[in-house]
């Protein structure tokens, strides 16, 4: 065939403009599409071989090769696949969608469609080429065909290609990109090592690149200071390295892979230098098929907390790599988890950069969410101190050895933000509730869940009891916790900054409500002996003269004043109505810049204390009233409204 020039279907005309002007936010990603490609042609080779051998013709060992010619401005992928006839090339280079390997699935059914579960089904990237390229020519010969009906075609990337035969003595193709003057880095072996290793060293076949080493410049004159030699070069050796593993590790048996592989995969993936805190591998089929291999690593990093910074596993499509950060495919309270997920079926857009939300989406990210909680669980399930299992670690496996305090290990890292799936993510509150561990007035080590707290209810409790504090000393040493320490009862202590925001989304666990002892009105029901609720009445009675007085004194301050029997040792505390939004919440609101209410607190006091017995007939009593007030918000954890006129008191009072 002499040379012919045809016009780009309409589509592909906009589709070039687009692609060399925004379809792409990352350009070192042509190389990505073009060896996938690559891949595709060769697994198409592969696949209709079965039938037929003769098509690997003299070349069995399927490839990729990369090269580069830095003088003629020019970077060629050739593989040795199915190859493409010129009819093949002027349908599938000129139309949009028609990479071949659409139709080729098209005409695939049965046991078949199994077997080519690899092939590829993209059918733009080929375009891709256009962001480094000002030209590309494509040389291609379909296996099984004669040498001489190899097809040569060109294009600048505007509105037309030429096509035309050539002798061609290789099956297979190769794309020969003549690169741009600003685009010229790409003609550099460390360069394509490197995108290579980023985006497609999983490709299954081997490739390659010819190696290069250095030579020095030949010997012009011994005496010369310099040396005496002309500049050296970096030279071709004509010997060919593989520069990929060439071999997806989440494809293969799990019964393959070393503990020290899979530890090692995860350093590379997430650039971390410590080992991962433990791992899952499994192959998810259905109506959905995916690979999932997910990690929990050991070390929070330090932008945990940056809700702004992207995060997510790696998406793979074919074990092409797809995206870094696919955050459409875990939820934002497991945003620490690192891995890799590969769908042959996923639904993407053109530029695989963006995820479109669809059906499979929400399968794969639903089936990873549920499979990092499960191993979460086997974590928590073996949640014990080594030296607590002294005599019995004999009868474990060395698996669940292994995981002997490690879920305390993570939760130290990671257990802030897995508490933000409570207002996140419904349909799995009661598994994270499970996995939610406290200190408490019992324990200082964050390791009472609510199920161990449940498992020690005094009886006739009928409450879980908890308090949020800025710190544990804070928590520890509250005012609200001395009637329940004077009773034995637990309390737990909760000082992360996301407590009081993620416990608004839970009122109960296990059946058992939940109650915070700076909430509502004191009420141990029936751990309140009749003695004692007789006394704390009689005491509000006989205190109402004093509680109208301070009423009156604190009415800017405080919403009311009552008399209680949560207090032992502490004149007095503050506390909110069930329904109001408590003081430490209400502070982080306005040091995070948003508004939130003024909160009047309810001064509860303690009518046994000398302090506010004195109260009643002092000349001091005003001034009384604001330091019990301003004191108690101290010990809550605020600061007075006027620092100045506090100390000012207190000095009068002492002088």
């Amino acid at each position: 065939m002499s040379k012919q020039t045809h016009s780009f279907q309409a589509e592909v005309s906009q589709l070039l403009h687009l692609v060399t002007h925004s379809l792409y936010s990352n350009s070192e990603i042509f190389l990505r599409e073009l060896i996938s490609n690559a891949s595709d042609a060769c697994d198409k080779l592969r696949f209709e071989a079965l039938n037929n051998t003769a098509l690997y013709e003299d070349a069995p060992e399927l490839q990729v090769r990369l090269s580069f010619d830095e003088v003629a401005k020019t970077l060629t992928i050739t593989d040795n696949g199915i190859g493409m006839t010129a009819q093949e090339a002027i349908d599938h280079l000129g139309t949009i969608a028609k990479s071949g390997t659409k139709d080729f699935m098209s005409k695939l059914s049965g046991d078949q469609k199994s077997d080519a579960q690899l092939i590829g089904q993209f059918g733009v990237g080929f375009y891709s080429g256009f962001i480094v390229a000002d030209k590309i020519t494509v040389e291609t010969r379909r296996a099984g065909a004669a040498a001489t009906e190899g097809v040569r075609w060109i294009s600048g990337g505007t509105g037309d290609f030429e096509v035309e035969t050539i002798t061609r003595a290789e099956r297979g193709t190769s794309v020969i990109l003549h690169l741009r003057d600003d685009a010229l880095d790409y003609a550099n072996s460390w360069k394509l090592k490197e995108i290579v290793g980023k985006y497609s060293d999983h490709i299954s076949l081997p490739i390659l690149m010819e190696k290069q080493e250095w030579k020095d410049g030949e010997l012009i004159d011994p005496k010369d200071e310099n040396g005496g030699r002309q500049p050296g070069a970096m030279v071709k050796t004509g010997e060919w390295e593989t520069i990929n593993k060439a071999s997806a590790l989440w494809t293969r048996p799990k019964k393959d892979i070393s503990d020290e592989q899979y530890a090692d995969f995860y350093k590379q993936i997430s650039r971390d230098f410590e080992a991962p805190l433990t791992w899952t591998h499994n192959r998810v089929e259905g109506s959905t098929e995916y690979t999932q291999l997910l990690y929990i690593p050991g070390k929070a990093p330090q932008d945990l907390w940056n809700r702004d910074k992207k995060a997510g596993i790696k998406l793979y499509v074919k074990r092409v790599f797809i995206m870094d950060e696919a955050e459409a495919l875990m939820p934002s309270y497991l945003r620490f988890v690192k891995g890799v997920v590969d769908s042959a079926d996923l639904p993407l857009n053109v530029s695989r950069e963006l995820l479109q939300e669809s059906r499979d989406v929400k399968a794969i990210r639903e089936g990873c969410t549920k499979r990092v909680l499960s191993m979460l669980e086997d974590l928590a399930k073996h949640d014990k101190a080594p030296e607590a299992t002294e005599g019995v670690t004999d009868v474990l496996s060395e698996e669940d050895q292994a995981k002997l305090g490690q879920y305390a290990k993570f939760y130290a890292e990671f257990g802030a933000v897995l508490k933000e799936g409570l207002g996140e993510d419904m349909s799995n509150r009661e598994r994270l509730l499970k996995l939610l561990r406290f200190a408490s007035s019992s324990s200082d080590t964050v390791s009472v869940s609510f199920a161990d707290y449940k498992a020690r209810m005094k009886e006739g409790q009928d409450a879980i009891y908890y308090i949020t504090a800025d710190t544990l000393a804070g928590a520890k040493n509250s005012p609200q916790l001395e009637v329940f320490k004077k009773k034995g009862i637990e309390v737990l202590l909760m000082t992360d900054r996301v407590d009081e925001w993620a416990l608004n989304f839970v009122q109960e666990f296990d059946g058992t409500p939940l109650q915070s002892v700076a909430k509502g009105a004191f009420d141990l029901g029936k751990l309140q002996d009749e003695g004692e609720k007789k006394a704390a009445e009689d005491a509000a009675e006989t205190f109402k003269p004093v509680l109208a007085k301070l009423k009156e004194a604190l009415k800017d301050k405080a919403e009311d004043v009552r008399v209680t029997s949560r207090l032992v040792d502490s004149p007095a505390c503050l506390v909110v109505t069930d329904d109001g939004m408590s003081m430490q919440l209400a502070r982080m609101l306005k040091q995070a810049g948003q508004q939130a209410p003024e909160v009047k607190p309810v001064l509860e006091v303690n009518p046994e204390h000398p302090l506010v017995k004195k109260l009643d007939g002092s000349v001091h009593f005003h001034d009384l009233a604001h330091i019990l007030f301003d004191q108690a918000l101290l010990a809550e954890g605020g600061l007075p409204s006027d620092p100045a006129a506090y100390v000012k008191r207190v000095n009068a009072l002492l002088a």
